[in-house]
């Protein structure tokens, strides 16, 4: 059986509604997870039944305040003190707030730095008789 997926775009204004709106609901929050895109996202997921939920909110940079949701879903602090250390995303009001020592890190927030660009190696065609230079 294949689980259903449905994505949803939501902002830290709408967050906890939502997640109280999939608490009542019956859901249980399986994780939060972010990445970083040109900022950043963060995905809540939730399932019931094998149907799977998804909120997705999208922050241009690390400033802008996320509300907590462990008001909601206690377990969720862990997420959150996660994402905060790793990513240095501003989550207000975590039940329990390690304030940054959640994780033992060489660098902080050192997820929220933009990885640098790849380095692409081309292998230019030799001609007979040259040898195979990488630019």
């Amino acid at each position: 059986m294949i689980e259903s997926q449905d994505f949803r775009e939501t902002t830290p204004e709408r967050l906890i509604g939502e997640v109280q709106g999939m608490r009542d609901a019956g859901y249980r929050l399986v994780q939060i997870g972010a990445t970083r895109t040109e900022g950043f996202e963060i995905n809540y997921s939730f399932d019931r039944n094998l149907e799977f939920v998804n909120f997705k909110i999208r922050l241009a940079d690390n400033t802008e305040a996320i509300p907590s949701i462990s008001g909601v879903y206690w377990s969720a602090f862990l997420y959150e003190n996660e994402l905060h250390d790793l990513f240095g995303l501003n989550i207000k009001n975590i039940h329990i707030d390690y304030q940054g020592h959640f994780y033992r890190v060489a660098r902080p927030a050192a997820f929220a730095e933009k990885p640098p660009p790849p380095k692409i190696k081309r292998a230019v065609k030799p001609t007979a008789g040259t040898e195979v230079k990488e630019t």
